[in-house]
């Protein structure tokens, strides 16, 4: 089982470079960040975890820029989006930014996306919640086609265009893998289009019936990532027991050196299940 970090990136907290060299520093495996364009003022759609929005949801950094600059200083880890929410992004232009990041980064990006819950946001980008199922699949499907063939084109409900060249290509082949999050109703886009399943925080005694299900609709043994996931060494231990590829240690947005002090428990505790 390996280990990475989970987190937000602020304008107030550890910049991304740092954060990125001292994650690597320490042992663990990836760095996957999150992303939010904005936060509507007037928003009606209930925080998932209850309560008032934390500030981070809307001081994100971008993710691309942020895991670019990540990308200069590291050379092990891999950068990864946690999520991206492709609901709110222009297809062609997210192929050629999650290629440039393989590109820069010398293959080590992960592409892990989902569909959102902020219906305000998704909205301002022109997106209508009732359908927007069905337009992350298809942009889905036509990033794959810009990112494996020479001449892409791609003609669907939500997502048109004619031939067209698009340039880099990804490092690793066929494609970045997509790392796809979300609860059982995203089980049929992990089968669909995921090389893997993006757990947001689910306990070890849901997790494992859960798996079993994910990988029954897939009909392949899908590897599970885990994000969120409390440094407690109990904790760990009953993931360790399912079948689970990766925990994502949850950052706080803090400084620099209470960050520090964050990952030095990360990776202590890591060095226990190695």
């Amino acid at each position: 089982m390996r280990f990475g970090v989970s987190t937000f990136l602020t304008d107030r907290g550890t910049a991304p470079t740092a954060l990125a060299r001292a994650v690597e520093e320490r042992g663990l495996d990836s760095l996957f960040v999150a992303e939010h364009t904005h936060i509507p003022v007037a928003r009606r759609t209930p925080y998932p975890r209850g309560g008032e929005l934390p500030e981070i949801y809307y001081r994100t950094l971008d993710p691309f820029v942020a895991l670019a600059a990540a990308a200069a200083v590291t050379d092990r880890i891999l950068l990864g989006t946690g999520i991206a929410l492709v609901v709110q992004r222009d297809p062609i232009t997210t192929a050629k930014e999650v290629a440039s990041l393989d590109l820069v980064s010398g293959g080590r990006a992960v592409f892990g996306i989902g569909v959102g819950w902020n219906e305000e946001e998704m909205a301002n980008h022109g997106t209508d919640p009732r359908t927007r199922g069905r337009l992350v699949d298809e942009r889905l499907r036509a990033i794959r086609e810009l990112w494996t063939q020479e001449k892409a084109e791609f003609h669907g409900e939500f997502v048109d265009f004619d031939p067209v060249y698009s340039w880099p290509k990804p490092v690793q082949r066929p494609h970045p893998p997509i790392y796809v999050g979300g609860g059982e109703g995203a089980f049929p886009r992990v089968a669909a289009l995921g090389d893997a399943w993006l757990a947001n925080g689910v306990p070890p005694g849901q997790l494992g019936p859960q798996i079993a299900r994910m990988r029954n609709t897939a009909g392949r043994d899908v590897p599970v990532t885990v994000y969120g996931v409390p440094a407690d060494p109990a904790v760990i231990e009953e993931y360790a027991r399912l079948d689970v590829e990766r925990l994502l240690f949850s950052l706080p947005t803090v400084p620099e050196a209470e960050t520090l002090t964050h990952l030095d428990r990360f990776a202590k505790v890591a060095g226990r299940f190695r």
